[in-house]
């Protein structure tokens, strides 16, 4: 079987994410997050005896999840977790027995595994049937403004451009994965969240106290040039500013959700048991295959 590509340096990832944690991290995004998973849970009519939040950032699901009332115990997974209830365990070789926990939960962190489909598989194994998998990801339009004044400044000063933002997937494309690793009544919908900065040197140290700047494993190895970057920010702020002089940054937010399988689950029909005829309902006349109706 051939192997996954690697897309992201999961190494540098680990050590920018403990520098992130060590300058005091910037958690606005996974706060609200955390927020939105704890209301999309209070919906659900059942209770979940052992959760996993599977390698988010900080605490903040954690806190959310324990106040929600809806959870048992909590175990924190990540390589950088800690703590008398954490699993030092990266998002790719879960440790998890099959059919060991109740729901799975992660915030703003799948979105940089190589190998999605495959974590999907292991988290749908780890779950009991009936278990639920609650995840937010980064999506496609994420910090789209960002890419695109980066791209037309190296265009013009480099030799070419360098991949600095991730290639995150889209909205259809993660539904279609939910349903590929065997989740029952796939769910994915999207948050569109725009901050506001002051420039883009702003946006810039933010990333970097999130642990979220460029690991791609094919980045650029060479120090960003003092032109190239003088050229985004002016490029940045001309397409994106608004007219206090504060430049947009999109964060796109989509939420996948899968429940795996269990007989008291809602089915859908055999073919051919409808006990209505779909032209009475609609109030038209059947017509054989390949019969044109007449004028």
């Amino acid at each position: 079987m051939a192997s996954s590509p690697i897309i992201f340096d999961r190494k540098l990832l680990r050590v920018r994410r403990r520098r992130a944690e060590r300058l005091g991290a910037s958690d606005f995004l996974i706060e609200r997050v955390a927020v939105d998973i704890a209301e999309r849970l209070a919906v659900v009519l059942r209770q979940f005896d052992l959760a996993v939040d599977l390698g988010t950032a900080g605490d903040a699901v954690r806190r959310a999840l324990a106040a929600s009332g809806k959870v048992g115990m909590i175990v924190a997974a990540s390589p950088w977790a800690s703590g008398p209830l954490a699993v030092v365990a990266d998002e790719e070789a879960l440790p998890f027995r099959d059919g060991a926990i109740d729901l799975v939960v992660s915030a703003l962190s799948l979105q940089l595994t190589n190998d999605l489909p495959g974590v999907l598989v292991q988290i749908k194994r780890a779950l009991r049937p009936d278990g639920l998998l609650l995840a937010a990801l980064l999506g496609g339009d994420t910090l789209t403004e960002l890419r695109q004044a980066f791209a037309q400044a190296e265009a013009e000063i480099e030799d070419g451009i360098s991949p600095r933002v991730a290639p995150f997937a889209d909205l259809r494309e993660l539904g279609a994965l939910l349903q590929r690793a065997g989740f029952a009544l796939p769910v994915t919908d999207v948050d569109r969240v725009t901050v506001r900065y002051a420039s883009p040197i702003a946006l810039m140290h933010d990333l970097r106290a999130m642990g979220a700047t460029n690991v791609l494993a094919e980045r650029r190895r060479r120090p960003l040039r003092r032109a190239t970057l003088r050229r985004m920010i002016e490029i940045y702020g001309d397409r994106f500013a608004d007219a206090d002089g504060r430049i947009r940054a999109t964060f796109e937010i989509v939420w996948l959700s899968g429940w795996a399988p269990h007989e008291s689950q809602q089915q859908p029909l055999r073919p051919g048991s409808a006990r209505q005829r779909l032209a009475d309902a609609l109030g038209t006349k059947e017509q054989p295959a390949g019969e044109k109706a007449k004028r």
